[in-house]
């Protein structure tokens, strides 16, 4: 099963966010689906670990065929929650903590693998040999189908030569270019290493920057479409093939997401959005 272009997250379907029932959890995935969104981010986290048993009761529901979507997890955050009562946020990469989470994730979720295992954060006590050891064993078993990182650097990612890869779920946006700019995206490239961008609009909602609101309306008549669906079009013209994963628990701004992927805007007019954004011209 490929990864669909848009990616549906689940961050806020639970208990962190809108907790909808099951009916709407159900729902909203069948919505999803439907409109071509066939890929679901989840985390062992969310909702202090309730989200992805949540969502594993609604999708048995939809009478959507476990074969034709696409269930990408994390794990190594060890978040204080009621099922976690420990004392600080750490990070744990240790084999035992992954075959446990993904055994976990695999219960809730009401599947025999996941499509995609990232390691959601970097740690300063990752041992790359353990982690590497372990994701084999995963792979080998069927459990994962594929491997991937999120808010790697390039050097976070080179300390994995022995082990693919495919996916690094980066914080990216127009008003967040760090790995366009830091060589990142360039990097994953040439490794052949799909980014998957969380927060894909950014803070365009948050920040007052009346230039670039201005630039976004004016093309947003020219592409016949909604500021929103804008930002994600400048993403996806990106030769990296950025995939983007939007947040939103609403159908109708799923469906909007969807029909960004037939907008095709004109270089001039990606340059002209990205020196709104930064507020000078590239060098």
């Amino acid at each position: 099963m490929n990864l669909s272009r848009i990616i549906s997250g689940t961050m806020n379907w639970g208990v962190w966010g809108v907790n909808h029932s099951s009916k709407k959890m159900s729902d909203l995935i069948k919505v999803a689906f439907n409109h071509g969104v066939n890929s679901f981010d989840h985390a062992d986290i969310y909702g202090g670990y309730t989200t992805e048993e949540s969502f594993g009761e609604a999708f048995s529901k939809t009478g959507i065929s476990r074969e034709d979507v696409f269930f990408i997890s994390k794990c190594g955050i060890m978040y204080p929650s009621e099922k976690h009562p420990i004392k600080v946020k750490h990070y744990d990469y240790s084999a035992k903590h992954i075959n446990q989470s993904i055994l976990n994730s695999l219960n809730y979720l009401k599947t025999d693998y996941l499509d995609c295992l990232l390691l959601h954060r970097p740690s300063p006590l990752m041992d790359v040999s353990e982690i590497s050891d372990t994701i084999k064993s995963l792979l080998k078993d069927g459990k994962i189908k594929s491997f991937g990182v999120s808010n790697f650097t390039v050097m976070q990612m080179e300390m994995f030569k022995d082990l693919k890869i495919s996916y690094n779920q980066i914080n990216l946006s127009l008003t967040h270019l760090d790995s366009m700019n830091d060589g990142t995206l360039e990097y994953m490239q040439t490794n052949n290493i799909i980014p998957m961008a969380y927060s894909p609009l950014g803070k365009y909602y948050t920040n007052d920057n009346p230039k670039l609101k201005k630039v976004l309306e004016l093309f947003s008549k020219k592409y016949n479409c909604s500021d929103d669906q804008l930002l994600l079009g400048w993403l996806l013209k990106h030769p990296s093939n950025i995939y983007p994963v939007i947040g939103t628990t609403k159908v109708d701004r799923i469906k909007k997401s969807i029909e960004s992927l037939k907008i095709n805007i004109e270089t001039s007019d990606w340059f002209e959005i990205l020196e709104a954004s930064v507020g000078k011209r590239v060098p």
